[in-house]
């Protein structure tokens, strides 16, 4: 098994172009089972969770394979409604599939997800909802049997959460359905509406995505597309909290400012300096970040969730004390333990995390447990005193494409072996 080998307080600098996004290209590569022809994906990551999600399409009789830095897919041949317990379990996001089987082929089976330990993520929007689109499902020992006898049809669904997993779920299979869908307290997050893109450059009618409500019209079959897959905003806030923490000034490359709108006000609080241009981010840090008060994540367009873990790791070598409240996932602290074994010292209460920054962090050996966790101990890592072992790097490999060459490039003494 892998590990990264990082010795710490290197200065970055230089520039990067940011990733495609992953969370735009799961719900993406799912949607084209519904398509006829080849699509072409231009920006798609090479990651671990894309491949899964690719394996699920071969399982299924369709063809994915990379050409020329484009990932090329045809679901043509699909012959399949069941997905097998094997697969699912390597992604969570496998859960999109169930609508885009079941509106392809008029049945699926399949079990259910996995993916990182975060906390609770419960499937029951995504099963309410397509049982109001005309969707028959059992539950049967973790099983799910779906099958829709008379077609979907288009349907009122209200969202008891903005969950953007429901939201995909219902957008691809509503897509085909007949009539008209309306999904009221939907997610509004960049990749929602890169869907909502991908699918009406394929023949779809969904109108409002990115807002609090989308409409859409059923159509009776869509053709394939050529797409280019937004930058990764994660991955943009983890490297600008690796800069943040290490005093370094780095241009992100393919980057939107206006999705990281929650988190750029976050580290220029923290003493950074950020300066925008088209596609382009700067960010120069000061040579001791401060503290940055209160963190709250929240649905989008407020601070992700997927962005606490690296900059907590980066407020735990800030002057000054940060208060970190966790209000998507429950369990997501898991990388706190081993930030404490560099030294870091945080304090939880239930969904709330006291960082008191130190003078400085220790490299020390330590474990990943989830893939944000991963990122964490990576942008501690980088500023902490010695060097640094971290395993688990499977799970950093699940968002990010050979993070270890992307900081090298930056300057950072970082190796896998």
């Amino acid at each position: 098994m892998s590990r990264l080998l990082i010795a710490g307080r290197q200065r970055l600098e230089g520039e990067v172009s940011v990733q495609g996004a992953k969370n735009s290209a799961l719900p993406i590569i799912a949607a084209t089972l519904l398509t006829k022809g080849e699509n072409v994906i231009f920006n798609c990551p090479r990651l671990s969770d894309v491949e899964a999600s690719c394996a699920i399409l071969r399982y299924l009789g369709g063809k994915a394979q990379r050409s020329d830095g484009a990932l090329l897919i045809n679901c043509d041949g699909v012959n399949q409604s069941e997905i097998p317990d094997s697969l699912m379990r390597r992604t969570r996001s496998s859960i999109v599939f169930l609508g885009a089987v079941l509106a392809r082929t008029g049945r699926a089976r399949l079990s259910f997800p996995g993916g990182c330990e975060i906390g609770p993520r419960p499937i029951d929007m995504h099963l309410k909802a397509l049982r109001e689109l005309g969707a028959e499902i059992e539950e049967k020992h973790g099983v799910l049997e779906c099958r829709a006898p008379y077609g979907l049809r288009g349907a009122k669904i209200a969202l008891s959460f903005p969950s953007v997993g429901a939201t995909e779920d219902v957008m691809i299979a509503a897509a085909l359905a007949g009539g008209t869908t309306t999904i009221s307290n939907a997610a509004r997050e960049p990749e929602i509406r890169d869907l909502a893109d991908y699918l009406n450059k394929c023949g779809a009618e969904i109108y409002g995505a990115g807002e609090g409500v989308i409409v859409i019209e059923g159509v009776s079959s869509l053709h394939s597309a050529a797409h280019t897959i937004i930058p990764d905003r994660i991955v943009a806030a983890t490297l600008m909290s690796c800069a943040a923490v290490t005093g370094s000034e780095i241009v992100l490359r393919d980057a939107v400012a206006s999705h990281l709108g929650a988190v750029i006000p976050v580290l220029e609080e923290g003493g950074c300096r950020v300066n925008l241009t088209d596609r382009d981010i700067r960010l120069k840090a000061p040579k001791r970040l401060r503290s940055m008060r209160i963190v709250r994540t929240m649905p989008y367009p407020g601070f992700p969730t997927d962005a606490q873990a690296p900059l907590m790791a980066a407020a735990c070598a800030a002057d000054g004390t940060t208060v970190f409240i966790e209000n998507i996932f429950e369990n997501r602290y898991r990388h706190i333990p081993e930030l404490a074994r560099m030294g870091a010292a945080v304090r939880t209460e239930g969904k709330v995390a006291v960082v008191e920054g130190v003078p400085r962090l220790y490299g020390a050996a330590v474990e990943a447990t989830d893939l944000r966790g991963a990122a964490a101990l990576v942008t501690a890592a980088l500023c902490a005193e010695g060097s640094t072992s971290i395993g688990g790097v499977r799970y950093l490999e699940r968002g990010y494409e050979d993070f270890d060459l992307v900081l090298s490039s930056l300057g950072a003494d970082i190796k896998k072996v």
